[in-house]
């Protein structure tokens, strides 16, 4: 019996991201899983070596690159100005969904996944629903993500369920490091 490999996604000629915002902690429909053993743990330490695996687990089949090509120091920087809060599942990491505030106030979703054996229980609706609650609980003036065709099929339809608004769309030849 043969094991069935994922097959290599194509990479379009043409990167498509469009940019969503929420104004108010009203605008979050929120949807959190009732389901048992699922927790969410914030980091409590910078360790880069751990957020490239859960970064990699996470992204690598929608071709995340960014994080992979920065320095440890650079990527430890960015780390310490942001909070990374990992989706356990029974114990098992499931997803992360990081936080960045921003100087004016405002909170980014900077990077938001699961990992693919999570996919389909509504895991994704709970981690966002987490992340998003969590940057208005702390303050924020506005929350606000980006998302492109790269990302997974269901990321900018969760992400409007939840409340987001788009913003505007950028449309640019596709960057050699997503190749």
């Amino acid at each position: 019996m043969y094991a069935l490999q994922p097959q290599p996604r194509s990479t379009p000629d043409r990167l498509v991201t469009t940019h969503l915002e929420m104004k108010s902690p009203q605008q979050l429909r929120a949807s959190f899983a009732e389901t048992p053993g699922v927790e969410v743990r914030v980091l409590t330490s910078v360790d880069v070596e751990f957020y490239r695996a859960l970064y990699r687990s996470v992204g690598e089949q929608w071709n995340w690159r960014d994080r992979l090509l920065m320095s440890d120091e650079e990527l430890a920087e960015a780390l310490a100005k942001a909070e990374v809060n990992v989706l356990y599942v029974d114990g098992e990491i499931a997803g992360y969904v990081e936080l960045a505030d921003q100087h004016d106030g405002s909170t980014e979703v900077a990077y938001f996944g699961l990992r693919e054996a999570f996919f389909g229980r509504g895991l994704g609706k709970h981690l966002l629903s987490y992340g998003v609650k969590k940057a208005w609980d702390k303050g924020a003036n506005r929350v606000w993500v980006h998302t492109c065709n790269l990302d997974g099929p269901q990321a900018l339809k969760n992400y409007m369920a939840r409340g987001f608004e788009v913003v505007h769309v950028d449309e640019e030849p596709m960057p050699d490091r997503y190749k």
